[in-house]
């Protein structure tokens, strides 16, 4: 799908067609589409298969009059049995001499936003700073995202105070995969912008520095919100594992106290059962039944508070 986009009288507007000043929005593009990005508007073929690979690391370059930049977005998707999925995403920018496309295999929040009207200052005729504001802006999300995750986190840890379940350990364990992509993906796009900062790339206007150099400090403050959150979860992980441990650790001290109890009134009843005159009291047949019941409570209260004890 493509559309068409301009700045009219300080809106960002849909427009029919290609026009001097304009952003293209192309998502998971046919291959007629492509023939007609390729050959009509003359977008370099592997700038356009690049920004369609969704392994595609964030980087820039640059190739006669066109300019590539993919940057790393961060995307939420809430699965079916509703707990939200982090991951990253591929964004592939291209900035020709007239115009900007932006180019993704899936539907972008960023890019949708932007459509709507929620990202402010949008001029689309300001090809570099049209760009950097879009950066800005996908760098914000990251700060969203991370402030999402940190309250799931916090759920799960009052819910693992009560008892710990797989799910709950499974949630945990996406969310700490989440941190580590957002992590990489911020550090990639943070050496992107550094080398679009040194304006080799892209020819930068004192404004745009100043853009540049905020959308860096949205960065910063991003990558150590991610390592943060990274070493809470990972904490909370040992943490779960150690409750694990001791759990069952706990289970089993009950299950041999029980065995213990159990094994006193057979061994009685195995001396007792056996054809002999030696033992004391073998004419006394309730004395076996008085021996079990007196031993087994002595040995019930001695386990008990052993027990109560160890577990302090």
């Amino acid at each position: 799908m493509i559309e068409y986009y301009k700045t009219v009288d300080g809106r960002l507007r849909p427009i029919e067609g290609m026009q001097p000043g304009c952003w293209v929005s192309v998502v998971d593009p046919t291959a007629k589409e492509m023939k007609m990005l390729i050959e009509d508007y003359g977008l370099d073929s592997g700038f356009l298969k690049s920004s369609l690979d969704e392994e595609e690391s964030s980087r820039v370059e640059r190739e006669e009059n066109q300019t590539l930049i993919i940057v790393d977005t961060a995307v939420s998707e809430i699965e079916k049995n509703e707990t939200l999925k982090f991951y990253t995403m591929p964004l592939g920018i291209i900035i020709t001499e007239q115009q900007v496309y932006t180019i993704s295999l899936k539907d972008s929040k960023v890019v949708d936003d932007v459509i709507s009207g929620r990202v402010r200052n949008v001029q689309t005729h300001f090809r570099t700073q049209f760009v950097l504001r879009l950066m800005m802006y996908i760098t914000s999300t990251y700060l969203v995202y991370l402030k999402q995750i940190d309250k799931a986190s916090d759920a799960l840890e009052r819910q693992l105070h009560k008892a710990v379940k797989n799910q709950q350990l499974i949630q945990m364990m996406e969310l700490e995969k989440s941190l580590v992509y957002f992590s990489t993906s911020l550090k990639s796009n943070d050496v992107t912008v550094n080398k679009i900062l040194r304006g080799r790339v892209i020819k930068l206007y004192e404004e745009d520095q100043e853009l540049l150099e905020d959308v860096l400090t949205e960065l910063k403050q991003a990558q150590e919100m991610a390592t943060i959150y990274s070493g809470i979860l990972a904490g909370m992980v040992d943490a779960c594992g150690s409750v694990i441990s001791n759990n069952l650790n706990f289970v089993m001290w009950r299950l041999t106290t029980v065995t213990i109890i159990l094994a006193i009134p057979t061994m009685v009843y195995s001396f007792y059962g056996m054809n002999t005159a030696d033992l004391p009291f073998s004419d006394y047949t309730l004395f076996p039944m008085i021996l079990s019941v007196v031993a087994t409570a002595f040995a019930a209260i001695f386990l008990f508070k052993f027990g109560r004890f160890n577990k302090r």
